[in-house]
C-alpha cells in the first residue's frame, strides 16, 4: 500500500497543496485532476521520491520510501514528462536497457511486442533521434508492457496519443489493476467515465 500523509508543497512562496492525505491499494486506479499551476506534476514527483515536500510523509508498505528507496523503486515505474529514452540507442535497445536496470531477462520476442503495440513495428531499430517526438513517446510507453513493477505513476501518458492509442492503454490500465497492480496518473482525458474501479483526487480545491 502506498500512503500520501499530511503532504504539504510550497513552491515559489506559493502554496499548491496542504495536508493532503490518501491511500492507494492493489487493485486501485487514481487520477489527480486540477488546473494548471495546481501541483500535479509536484504530487507524483514527491511520490516517486525525486521531489521533496515541505512537510507531510509518503510511506510504501507502511515505511517512508527515504529509508527504502532502492526497494520502493524497484516496485516502481515512473513515466514523466520527459520520456527518459537515450536517443543513440534504438527503439530496441532502450526497452532491452530498461529490462536490464530492473534485473529483468531481456526477451526479444515481448520488446518486439511490446514496440508494435505502441504502434512502432518497423521501427524496431531506429536510433531514438529520429524518431518524431511522439514516436519518442510511444518507445518510453511501450515499457508498460514490459513492466513488472506494482506501482505506476503516470504524468500526462496520453499526450500526442490517438483515439485508438487511447483505448489501447486505458485497457492495460485495467488489467494492470485487475492483476493487482496501482496506478496514479495526471491526464486531460475523460478516462473510464462511469467505471467505478477509478477514484479521482482534485487538487485546487
Amino acid at each position: 500500500m502506498l500512503e500520501v500523509r499530511n503532504l504539504t508543497a510550497i513552491r515559489d512562496e506559493r502554496e499548491l497543496f496542504t495536508d493532503l492525505s490518501f491511500t492507494v491499494s492493489r487493485g486501485e486506479l487514481v487520477q489527480i485532476e486540477g488546473r494548471n499551476g495546481t501541483g500535479k506534476t509536484t504530487l507524483l514527483r514527491m511520490i516517486t521520491g525525486l521531489g521533496e515536500q515541505d512537510e507531510g510523509d509518503i510511506l510504501w508498505n507502511q515505511e517512508k520510501i527515504q529509508q527504502q528507496r532502492e526497494e520502493f523503486h524497484q516496485e516502481l515505474l515512473f513515466l514523466g514528462h520527459h520520456t527518459g529514452v537515450k536517443r543513440e540507442l534504438t527503439a530496441y535497445e532502450n526497452l532491452r536497457f530498461y529490462l536490464v536496470m530492473h534485473r529483468q531477462q531481456p526477451q526479444q520476442t515481448a520488446i518486439y511486442d511490446a514496440l508494435m503495440k505502441v504502434g512502432l513495428a518497423g521501427r524496431e531499430d531506429v536510433p531514438v533521434g529520429q524518431l518524431s517526438a511522439g514516436q519518442q513517446r510511444r518507445v518510453a510507453l511501450a515499457r508498460l508492457w514490459l513492466s513488472h513493477q506494482t506501482l505506476w505513476i503516470l504524468d500526462e501518458p496520453l499526450t500526442a496519443i490517438d483515439k485508438q492509442g487511447v483505448k489501447v492503454l486505458e485497457a492495460l490500465f485495467l488489467q494492470h489493476v485487475e492483476q493487482g497492480g496501482m496506478v496514479i496518473l495526471t491526464t486531460h482525458q475523460d478516462l473510464f467515465i462511469d467505471n467505478p474501479i477509478l477514484r479521482r483526487i482534485k487538487l485546487g480545491v
